[in-house]
């Protein structure tokens, strides 16, 4: 046994947070999993959140992970590749007629809306977008 009951840990790194997976053993002898996050702050300092998991909850917990996590794909899925209307029912009243693509250029046309913002809500820098808009047409009737 490791420090304090610890029987494993690993680490997972990004850009300004740490995530710890640690296995350890309290002092009744139960096996735990404490997986801490920690945010690096702009001050300098880190702000550390955990979540204990008893071994006798871990089947449940994965349960609800794993069908959240399907979720999650599913939803990334759908963003990439959006269903698109088919036939006539594309152009019927209350169907939607405007499709929106961002543009890594930054710049904008008049009359295609407005440069998004170029900082995200938390004040980070993000990478610099314009919005098209793309109006779906009806098709032409050939004779």
């Amino acid at each position: 046994m490791g420090i304090r009951g610890e029987i494993f840990s690993t680490k997972v790194q990004m850009q300004n947070r740490t995530y710890f997976f640690n296995v350890k053993e309290n002092r009744h002898g139960d096996l735990y999993l404490n997986i801490v996050e920690s945010t690096n702050r702009e001050t300098g300092s880190f702000e550390r959140q955990s979540v204990i998991l008893f071994a006798d909850d871990l089947q449940p917990f994965l349960k609800g992970f794993d069908e959240a996590l399907k979720t999650l794909e599913k939803a990334q899925r759908e963003r990439k590749h959006p269903a698109r209307p088919a036939g006539k029912a594309a152009f019927e009243k209350g169907a939607p007629r405007k499709k929106l693509a961002f543009v890594k250029d930054g710049s904008a046309k008049p009359g295609h809306g407005r440069a998004a913002p170029t900082k995200d809500p938390s004040g980070r820098a993000r990478p610099e977008r314009k919005k098209i808009v793309v109006c779906a047409r009806k098709p032409r009737k050939t004779d």
